[in-house]
């Protein structure tokens, strides 16, 4: 736990890119392997389950501590994070622990789940007094299943790389599904994960995905990239990535995010795919009105998450996988092959499967760029993101990568608007002490001219460190009322806010939702009463 504890604090403290893979190198160089293998889950995306209640582990810092309940409430406010409150109230260790993460999460967190209230006491003040504040920062972050740090699964998988002297793409393709929480990290899956390769080693094994390939955003003119007749353009949708994976008799269905999502989209499992098959698509809810179209991203939320699928569900909200790319036929690696190759053999076996819920993705084409850029301003009315692009000479890469060919995402400019910051609540990691999560509201005008501000979305990415050092400190000059570690501000600031798409929702205060907002830019040129109204959001809905 401590050299975990450690290489967390290195991550954390640091945005330097080559800091980071330096201490993710040393660490995987010297940890014992099933440490690592549990270190693996953790950086590559994997989530803790939550091991102990967060109001009982308050409770108990509360008594070792000896603070009364108003006092720990104080700290709270001031540092806005639970994990690095209790790390700092609680008396110094008299103890010490020599465990690694490993044993810690096997023999101690993992036994928690599901104990009683008594047996989790006498648990986290043994624990606590064997450990470092930063140890017990992380080890409440790992019980309360709030871990996160800022590192990406295409650094981690560089530094496994390098530790093993190993190509990247080859460790990518092994860390496919290992943040499944299904399979447990232990040491005998490191050491498969950085075992020397041989001529032998077939990566299609089971139920494994391929790594996803992913586009880059297109920010120059298309015509930059050359004669058209050089790419192949389709729609770029907004549902949920994945991979429909057949081999073995047996079918799974993995999200871009490493999740094993077969039970969820039942329909799509069932297709009948011959073994050896893998298909990159993108799954969508279809319209059951008579339009042969995909329904809105809202429908897809329906089913996100449901683990318990009825009939009529099914029936209302069908899941259809659109078909990008065919990765593996007939249990033969497709990725190195072209693009244009690749696209022939995905509409033989589209066409062969012949199933309502396996829907070839369409090409657009267009004599030349000016022709496409036409086409392309029918992406809001077809409630699409805009375009993807698609070398027809590139393989299929690993992450977003160029040396094998290019995907561009060519997308629409986003929808925006100005609204008033009415709520501010601190940040994480080393944004901790700083009011980075934002509330934001637009005018709701009655029928007699009152006009209320009703929040509609919460953003926290967009703006610069010294932007946000800014708003910190007029967030802190502002504040009229505090709600936990959130602050209710004088509505005194517009910020132009951009977003993907827009829906209803009654679930929402304001009657809509709005899909990935971010800040665009702060306007101080603009006072509060010239922001955006609740009519102008409903008016972007298609």
């Amino acid at each position: 736990m401590r050299e975990f504890a450690r290489l967390y604090d290195e991550l954390d403290a640091t945005t330097s890119t080559t800091r980071k893979l330096a201490a993710l190198v040393a660490y995987f160089s010297s940890a014992a392997p099933e440490s690592a293998a549990w270190a693996v889950y953790f950086l590559a995306g994997g989530k803790p389950r939550q091991a102990v209640p967060t109001k009982l582990l308050r409770q108990y810092a509360t008594e070792a501590a000896g603070l009364d309940d108003w006092l720990f409430d104080e700290c709270y406010h001031a540092v806005g994070d639970l994990a690095e409150t209790i790390a700092h109230i609680l008396p110094p260790p008299q103890q010490r622990s020599d465990l690694g993460l490993a044993q810690w999460m096997d023999e101690r967190i993992t036994p928690m789940r599901g104990a009683t209230p008594e047996v989790i006491r006498a648990a986290m003040l043994a624990y606590w007094d064997e450990l470092e504040p930063r140890e017990r920062f992380l080890l409440i972050k790992l019980i309360g299943g709030g871990f996160r740090v800022g590192v990406s699964k295409l650094l981690v998988t560089r530094a496994l790389g390098e530790v093993a002297e190993l190509d990247s793409k080859l460790i990518a393709q092994r860390l496919m599904g290992w943040t499944d929480a299904r399979q447990r990290p232990d040491a005998a899956r490191f050491a498969e994960l950085i075992a020397p390769t041989t001529d032998h080693e077939h990566a299609l094994r089971g139920g494994q995905p391929f790594p996803f390939f992913l586009a880059h955003p297109l920010q120059a003119e298309p015509a930059s990239l050359g004669p058209i007749t050089n790419w192949q353009a389709e729609w770029k949708y907004d549902g949920i990535r994945a991979q429909i994976v057949r081999r073995d008799g047996q079918t799974w269905v993995w999200s871009r995010g490493e999740e094993l999502i077969t039970e969820r989209f039942p329909e799509i499992a069932a297709i009948p795919l011959a073994d050896g098959t893998v298909i990159d698509g993108e799954i969508l809810i279809w319209r059951v009105d008579g339009q042969d179209d995909h329904a809105s991203f809202s429908d897809l939320q329906k089913r996100i998450g449901r683990k318990t699928l009825n009939s009529k569900l099914l029936a209302e909200l069908p899941a259809v996988l659109v078909a990008y790319d065919l990765l593996e036929h007939a249990g033969i690696d497709l990725r190195q092959s072209a693009q244009s190759l690749r696209r022939t053999a995905l509409e033989s076996v589209v066409a062969a499967v012949a199933s309502t819920q396996l829907k070839l993705s369409p090409l657009i084409v267009a004599s030349d760029w000016a022709a496409l850029a036409t086409v392309r301003m029918e992406s809001r009315s077809r409630a699409v993101e805009g375009m993807m692009l698609k070398a027809v000479d590139a393989h299929y890469g690993v992450g977003r990568t160029k040396d094998v060919g290019v995907w561009w995402k060519w997308k629409v400019d986003p929808f925006s608007v100005d609204a008033v910051l009415i709520y501010a609540q601190s940040g994480h990691g080393r944004r901790a002490s700083l009011y980075t999560d934002y509330t934001f509201a637009v005018w709701d005008i009655a029928a007699d001219g009152s006009r209320t501000l009703v929040p509609f979305a919460k953003a926290y990415s967009g703006l610069t460190d010294a932007e946000i050092a800014l708003i910190d400190a007029r967030v802190r000059k502002t504040t009229i009322d505090k709600f936990g570690p959130v602050r209710s501000v004088k509505p005194s600031m517009v910020f132009e806010i951009g977003f993907e798409g827009i829906a209803r929702s009654p679930r929402h205060k304001a009657g809509i939702a709005v899909r990935f907002p971010r800040m665009l830019r702060i306007r101080d040129d603009k006072p509060i009463e010239e922001a955006d109204t609740l009519q102008t959001l409903i008016g972007l809905l298609t």
